[in-house]
């Protein structure tokens, strides 16, 4: 086989095309892929969170969306549309360095989810629950009923029928969009009647604990453009949709974090601002306006709420499951976990495994918190964040290897600029990826070599020594599994038993 043809079938990542000019008949249609891209992108749960920082949030999410968004759209767009096929991310690393690096930037990736649904979402929709329709106390066998319901149906989800779930995520995307319209316009009215009693748009210059702080939290708000890539052997045309869709979705999301925020800023005062409550805080406050029926419509916008987180777990987790799918299908992962259901194309085992991981880590972080739900949100976001970005410390590099690597391979969209620009988007990635990562795994420890105080349980709840323990034994863990993953198929394969592959 020559050169070109190995990249031609590099071109295809290994999926079987059966449509027209070679393109795969999914049932993912163009604007699936921005839906999809969305219902994981907007995420409601950060934007308190975020917003703790104060009016300076609203400087950082734009500068971001310049420097941080763009360089990491453009590559996710030539990624998807040059390498298209089931599992895009491992695909992708697989290609530029091989099995081991994919494993673990797939496994690493994976799970984001069941941490983050078991151990930050479940926790954000009990104290939603609890604030405003029926009171429920931390730790009790209320909450634990709660938090066990919130995860199962989150990865029931996940099992659907990709033609099913992608129903799910059209409507979680446009709920998204609902609610946060129906904020501002009554953040309006509230602010016409009652005056602004927020901060309002002052003190808007970062600083440097800002910026510091701010970094990991909105790279992981501001992420999502690989999604729909996990899915690929769903997607009708991905060379023509996957850019298209990023480029969509990225203008969107980016409205839907910063007119919301602004929104908040100008309602509560900077002391109610808080990361597990601020942003149905202020839905709570700016929805007193509407007088007796007030109530209902906060009733109605917790569930829908509640709604959105689990559609927003349930959209990563559906990708990540299928990533991992392949990573073990072609060798790099317990083989066990390669099989996918024929009738319905899903990962089963994968989405078991998610749902036990994310109930353990639910039962974990309840008891870490101590009946403190928010020190667990905050430390498990962390975790999370850290995880995610992890993984693209292989995937932007991936990026720049495979532009050297397969120079001839045909790209729909490429990064503009040639190899030069590729470099200048994958180094601006990289420098938020690296400095995301460092702050979210050792917090503070810039601020100390730079010299500024950093009260560490003031911020976190808990002690460094608790805090580290849990992220980096975390971290570990999951080093650990994968390792064991990928070394169980090897020593399979010397034994001369049977090891699953795809072509890829």
């Amino acid at each position: 086989m020559t050169p070109g043809e190995r990249e031609e079938g590099v071109m295809d990542g290994g999926a079987k095309r059966d449509g027209p000019a070679g393109l795969p008949l999914g049932p993912l249609k163009r604007l699936d892929v921005p839906f999809m891209i969305l219902a994981a992108l907007i995420s409601l749960d950060m934007v308190g969170q975020i917003s703790t920082f104060g009016g300076q949030t609203f400087t950082m999410l734009i500068v971001m969306a310049v420097l941080w968004m763009v360089p990491y759209g453009l590559i996710m767009a030539e990624l998807g549309s040059a390498f298209p096929g089931e599992g895009g991310l491992y695909i992708w690393v697989k290609l530029a360095f091989g099995r081991l690096p994919a494993c673990l930037a797939t496994m690493l990736y994976w799970s984001i989810n069941p941490i983050w649904i078991g151990g930050s979402l479940a926790f954000l929709s009990v104290e939603a629950w609890n604030g405003y329709i029926h009171p429920v106390t931390p730790g009790s066998l209320g909450d634990l009923a709660f938090k066990t319901i919130f995860v199962l149906v989150t990865f029931i989800i996940t099992v659907l029928p990709l033609e099913r779930s992608i129903i799910l995520f059209r409507i979680g995307a446009c709920l998204k969009l609902a609610l946060t319209a129906a904020f501002i316009s009554s953040t309006l009215i509230y602010g016409a009647l009652s005056g602004f009693r927020g901060a309002g748009v002052n003190a808007m210059t970062p600083t440097m604990m800002g910026f510091l702080g701010l970094a990991p939290l909105l790279v992981f708000s501001l992420s999502g453009f690989e999604v729909p890539s996990q899915a690929g052997d769903g997607l009708r045309n991905p060379q023509r949709d996957i850019p298209r869709g990023v480029a969509l979705s990225g203008v969107i999301g980016v409205l839907a974090y910063a007119l919301p925020m602004l929104s908040l800023f100008l309602v509560l005062p900077p002391a109610s601002v808080t990361g597990i409550s601020g942003f149905m805080s202020a839905v709570a406050m700016v929805l007193g306006v509407y007088g007796r029926f007030a109530p209902i419509l906060l009733g109605g916008a917790v569930i829908a709420f509640i709604a959105c987180l689990m559609i927003t777990g349930a959209a990563w987790a559906t990708a990540a499951n299928r990533a991992l799918a392949v990573a073990a299908a072609d060798g790099a992962f317990f083989s066990a976990f390669g099989k996918v259901e024929r009738r319905t194309g899903v990962p089963l085992r994968v989405s078991g495994l998610g749902t036990v991981v994310a109930l353990l880590f639910m039962a974990a972080g309840t008891i870490f918190s101590q009946g403190d739900s928010e020190a667990t949100f905050k430390v498990v976001l962390s975790i999370a964040t850290s995880t995610f970005l992890l993984t693209l410390l292989f995937v932007f590099p991936a990026a720049v290897r495979l532009r050297l690597r397969y120079p001839r391979v045909a790209r729909p969209y490429a990064v503009p600029g040639g190899l030069a620009g590729m470099g200048v988007a994958a180094a601006l990635a990289m420098f938020w990826v690296i400095l995301g990562s460092w702050s979210a795994i050792l917090p503070g420890s810039l601020e100390y070599i730079l010299g500024f105080q950093y009260a560490f349980e003031e911020n976190w709840g808990v002690s460094r020594l608790r805090f580290e323990v849990f992220t980096l034994g975390t971290l570990a863990l999951l080093i650990v599994i994968a390792l064991l993953g990928y070394m169980n198929n090897m020593r399979t394969s010397l034994l001369g038993g049977r090891r699953s592959s795809v072509t890829i």
